[in-house]
């Protein structure tokens, strides 16, 4: 396309003395070399455009990120499952405690979260934190959603919403969870699964409120407690592993293997919904049944 365009301007160039009206010719220009020039000139606009195009084509998306905690980082995650395909921007609320409180406190501070994303070249922007979203319900999730569109003018969506689209392209509807959860914000998850039309059969939690604590809990401990929480639930379609902090891309596989069934979870979910948002398919080969789809 660039030649074309290259080409197209060198040709005018060639013209153009050509084409202005000599001495013996007094004012009148050849018709046919005005035709020939206009089209010269319609092409130049096409290569332009095309040379437009191409760039947007090969412009990376950008996915703003609001996390809970206040200082975490582009996701390792992330990275891992779409390297230089898709740009990350983050920022954080603060969020200390994964307790309805702890939550209250943060809400005033998402649309200028949304703000300050829209402004470093975010093209969508995704929500985290899973229970920080479905704890009021999915109609508080959709008004934090619309918070965020309307501070940022960007298309948003949440954790929760990451977790529910990947529960249903699995065909789940009986579901054993896994979470890092005290028994309150279980029950919200609970109430939030059946508004979706899924049944969760068990919601087993970790019992862990500091957010900072979350760190603490090894792959090898989930892989464990997930095992564990499927055995109780032997009718369960699917696992949902619940909680954004938890590190646990490397292991849906393995557990996958482990206990027969899809396994969603937070952070991997949620970002696969975040990538298809700004137009990739999600895909990220490898880590287990829905992500290792073809696009």
């Amino acid at each position: 396309m660039r030649h074309s365009y290259q080409a197209a301007v060198g040709l005018m160039r060639a013209l153009r003395y050509d084409l202005l009206p000599a001495p013996t010719r007094g004012r009148r220009v050849d018709t046919k070399r005005r035709e020939f020039l206009a089209t010269c000139a319609a092409a130049i606009a096409v290569a332009g455009l095309g040379l437009r195009r191409a760039a947007a084509a090969d412009k990376v998306p950008v996915l703003g990120l609001i996390f809970p905690p206040a200082n975490r980082g582009v996701p390792e995650e992330g990275v891992a499952m779409y390297g230089e395909r898709l740009k990350f921007v983050v920022t954080g609320l603060g969020v200390e405690q994964m307790t309805p409180e702890g939550f209250d406190s943060v809400i005033s501070r998402i649309p200028a979260a949304a703000e300050m994303l829209a402004a470093a070249g975010a093209d969508a922007i995704e929500l985290t934190g899973t229970s920080l979203t479905f704890y009021k319900g999915e109609a508080f999730n959709q008004k934090l959603r619309e918070a965020v569109t309307k501070a940022s003018g960007l298309r948003a969506t949440t954790m929760s919403n990451g977790v529910i689209d990947g529960l249903k392209a699995v065909g789940a509807k009986r579901v054993a969870v896994a979470t890092a959860y005290n028994d309150v914000v279980n029950d919200r998850l609970h109430a939030f699964l059946l508004e979706h039309g899924l049944e969760p059969l068990v919601v087993t939690g970790l019992g862990i409120e500091a957010i900072r604590d979350v760190d603490n809990v090894t792959q090898k401990d989930l892989i464990e407690f997930g095992a564990r929480v499927r055995a109780s639930a032997p009718d369960a379609d699917s696992l949902l592993v619940s909680c954004g902090g938890f590190r646990t891309l490397e292991i849906i596989a393995p557990l996958e293997s482990r206990t027969g069934v899809p396994v969603i979870s937070s952070m991997p979910h949620g970002l696969w919904a975040g990538a298809r948002l700004v137009g990739l398919s999600g895909a990220a080969p490898g880590y287990g049944k829905l992500l290792s789809r073809a696009a």
